[in-house]
């Protein structure tokens, strides 16, 4: 006897099974047909995938766009001296609402695993009592990972360090850093060793904004992945944005891009924002900043599309549904091949689950039972459509229901979804 029974679901990989569900764990996968259960989904081809997951946010800013005011030059910078007022001026409760709201939303996505930068740079750290508060309250639901993220820079900022480390007194997770933004490169040089050996001698993961910038020699991202052999860090340690490496010289990428790999450093773009913010200097040709993204995976390196931002002082719109995340994705770094495509399905869901270290991800047998049906025949007609999320399944737990998108009608009277169930 089941808890739940999902029936006739079309799993990733193009196979069709049954999954059979015991309080938080799948117990079975296969033809369960004769199987009895006290719920039964009749998933009938949909698409049956594991929970998206989301390896780059910002939730202590969350739904605050327009506060103090908009970003009117659209520019990374002014987003940040817009954040640095608004911290100072919201309260816990606020950030707290606006974040469990967010979280909210994106369950109902499938969205249940998510890493979030926390600002450590103000010394009140009310954005830190704020998320780890937030983390509770969610914890029936999503998993929350919080990174101690010092926007104003380890150094740049008075007590920038300091804060740090009592963020991760606090119960942080994960270590943070902005190399970039500190006075110098070589002071940027020195945080990403020191960020490094305090999560090494902490036991912890590293996840540094890493060269968020148009400079091509911005390249703390080498000294990252020397710091990460130096250490043993090795599978532990991810390079955020990396937009720098879209002005390299190919030359010298040549040589990165090895050292990365031989360093299991990750790496995690961000399509929405970094083609947003990336460029606004330029005039034509107009960058877009977007990292090499199959050149890293043609080295094996591991990328997993993150979404940075949804509605705060450096992105105006954003929904939380990770299928736009890896649309746009798909689009700026042309990864048109069927085989591409699909891999970008795996870049918000198992790609992204390797970079935060979860475990119990998946759809095998003892996995933890958090799993999303999608109306949808397969992965790419998923990323085409973006459609409806018919059940979304939480720890054991059916936390979300909607019909399907191609039971509305448009003006026309047509169905508003096109869904042509066929394999690419």
């Amino acid at each position: 006897m089941f808890d739940i029974l999902i029936t006739g679901g079309t799993l990733p990989d193009g196979s069709v099974a049954d999954i059979g569900i015991k309080g938080d764990r799948i117990a079975d996968v296969g033809q369960l047909g004769a199987a009895q259960a006290r719920e039964t989904i009749q998933a009938s081809g949909d698409l049956v995938s594991p929970p998206f997951v989301d390896p780059h946010f910002h939730m202590d800013a969350v739904l605050s766009y327009g506060l103090p005011r908009v970003n009117a030059s659209g520019t990374l910078l002014e987003g940040i001296s817009l954040w640095g007022e608004l911290r100072d001026m919201t309260t816990v409760a606020e950030m707290v609402e606006r974040a469990i709201s967010y979280c909210d939303w994106a369950a109902s996505l499938g969205l249940l695993h998510i890493r979030s930068h926390v600002d450590t740079t103000p010394d009140h750290l009310r954005t830190v009592e704020a998320m780890l508060e937030v983390k509770k309250k969610v914890a029936p639901y999503i998993d929350l990972q919080l990174v101690a993220f010092p926007q104003d820079g380890l150094y740049r900022s008075k007590t920038g360090r300091e804060n740090l480390i009592r963020a991760l007194d606090m119960g942080v997770d994960v270590v943070g850093g902005i190399p970039h933004f500190e006075r110098t490169m070589d002071d940027g040089r020195l945080s990403v060793r020191d960020v490094c050996e305090i999560a090494e001698k902490r036991g912890l993961r590293v996840d540094l904004h890493c060269d968020e910038t148009d400079d091509p020699l911005s390249r703390h991202v080498e000294t990252l992945a020397y710091e990460v052999q130096r250490l043993g860090l090795q599978g532990r340690a991810a390079g955020s944005h990396l937009t720098s490496m879209h002005s390299m010289d190919n030359y010298y990428v040549s040589k990165l891009l090895p050292l990365m790999a031989e360093a299991g450093l990750a790496a995690i773009p961000n399509p929405l924002i970094n083609i947003t913010l990336q460029g606004r200097h330029d005039t034509f040709p107009k960058r877009r900043g977007l990292t090499r993204v199959k050149e890293m995976q043609a080295h094996g390196i591991t990328v997993g599309w993150g979404q940075d931002c949804v509605r705060d002082p450096w992105y105006s719109l954003g929904t939380g549904d990770m299928l736009d995340v890896a649309f746009m994705g798909l689009h700026v770094a042309q990864m048109t091949h069927p085989a591409e495509m699909r891999r970008c399905f795996d870049m918000v869901t198992a790609e992204n689950a390797r970079i935060l270290g979860l475990e119990d991800y998946g759809l095998k047998p003892g996995c933890k039972a958090s799993l999303v049906i999608l109306d949808a025949g397969d992965t790419v007609e998923a990323l085409r459509l973006r459609p409806a999320r018919l059940a979304v399944i939480a720890k054991g737990k059916v936390i979300s229901r909607s019909p399907r998108g191609d039971a509305s009608l448009s003006i026309s009277g047509r169905p508003a979804q096109v869904r042509r169930r066929h394999k690419v």
